[in-house]
């Protein structure tokens, strides 16, 4: 499978990176280890030691955080990737002794990170997240793993119509009758769904929407950041009212890649500071509700979908396209585009350093 390397992706969540401890994770087909440095900021290397090529996840922080000890031969890495203690022989470092590093940015509590060319890594590229900054919100997360390509996740959260059949204590046929439009840009696209009158509400929703009666208007806005970072808006607002009058959830739905077959799911349920100090409760108990719909409906149909496709490409196979999927086929193709573009560059690159 061909990546989009020159982007940001989704690491962990913050709260995974704990101080004093590393974490390893293949991302991409490349093993990774994670760590916070002595002053608390997020560092990526390569996990494997030049020496003997032990994983250096398997070591241990040394220096309060500043560097990484390889556990086979002591070598220690900073989080520049270069070796800052030899403790053999004469203690001379060999200039080959160096890991790769990746930048990372902490950011709308998650790790970013990016996997292709360093010069590129413009931390302003970030999707907007902003519902997830933690001075301001309460965020609940959880992070899963999809034995599927990523790429079928893509699918499941920009057609949204399967709710009513794989979710239904989320739904009502409302949502796959509401009125859809989509809009796409460069790396983006925006699946907005609205559902009028809907007056099939499940009692729970009634009441995070706080319309105890009547019909209710509901919509669902899906945002795609290629290669697979995804936000979602779900909101509801009392039959005729402006949405601005809404209630509004809002979450994150992260697709990272470990593999063609594998990938990482970081969710999130944020709720604003401003409601008090049972906020974190609340964003907590709201990601623990989605955890099980996503684990036990999601989960099992894309896994097994994607055992019936055998590693082929889903356009590839030519499937009956329905109404509700112009937006992940949109995705799909910028996607492709992006990957050739990146790939052609390379290229060249190649060519002309040749």
């Amino acid at each position: 499978m061909n990546y989009l390397r020159n982007a940001w992706t989704v690491a962990a969540w913050a709260r995974e990176l704990e101080p004093g401890k590393l974490l390893a994770r293949t991302l991409l087909d490349e093993p990774l280890v994670f760590f916070r440095d002595h002053e608390g900021h997020p560092q990526a290397l390569h996990d494997c030691c030049p020496h003997r090529f032990a994983p250096l996840s398997m070591g241990r922080l040394c220096d309060g955080g500043a560097a990484v000890q390889c556990p086979y031969h002591g070598l220690r890495f900073d989080g520049s990737g270069a070796c800052v203690h030899n403790p053999h022989g004469d203690g001379r470092i060999p200039v080959a002794a160096k890991v790769r590093r990746y930048p990372v940015v902490e950011r709308f509590s998650a790790i970013w990170i990016w996997m292709g060319a360093e010069a590129l890594a413009d931390p302003a590229r970030i999707p907007d997240f902003s519902f997830n900054d933690p001075e301001h919100y309460a965020v609940g997360t959880g992070t899963m793993v999809i034995d599927a390509p990523y790429d079928l996740e893509i699918d499941n959260i920009l057609d949204l119509s399967h709710i009513e059949f794989m979710h239904p204590l989320f739904s009502s046929e409302a949502v796959r009758r509401g009125q859809v439009s989509f809009e796409h840009e460069v790396d983006t696209v925006w699946c907005k769904r609205f559902m009028a009158e809907d007056c099939e509400v499940p009692d729970f929703l009634r009441q995070a929407f706080q319309v105890p009666d009547g019909s209710i208007d509901r919509w669902l806005d899906v945002r795609w950041n290629a290669p697979a970072v995804m936000a979602l808006w779900a909101g509801g607002v009392a039959h005729g009212r402006e949405k601005e009058e809404g209630i509004v959830s809002q979450q994150a739905h992260c697709f990272t890649p470990v593999s063609p077959t594998q990938a990482l799911y970081f969710y999130s349920f944020s709720v604003p500071r401003a409601i008090g100090p049972m906020a974190q409760a609340v964003a907590d108990q709201n990601v623990q509700m989605l955890r099980g719909p996503f684990e036990h409906e999601d989960k099992p149909i894309v896994e097994a979908v994607a055992r019936r496709m055998a590693g082929r490409d889903l356009l590839d196979l030519k499937p009956v396209l329905l109404p509700g999927d112009a937006a992940a086929v949109r995705a799909r193709r910028l996607l492709q585009a992006l990957i050739q573009k990146e790939a052609t560059a390379d290229g060249a690159h190649g060519s002309a350093s040749a």
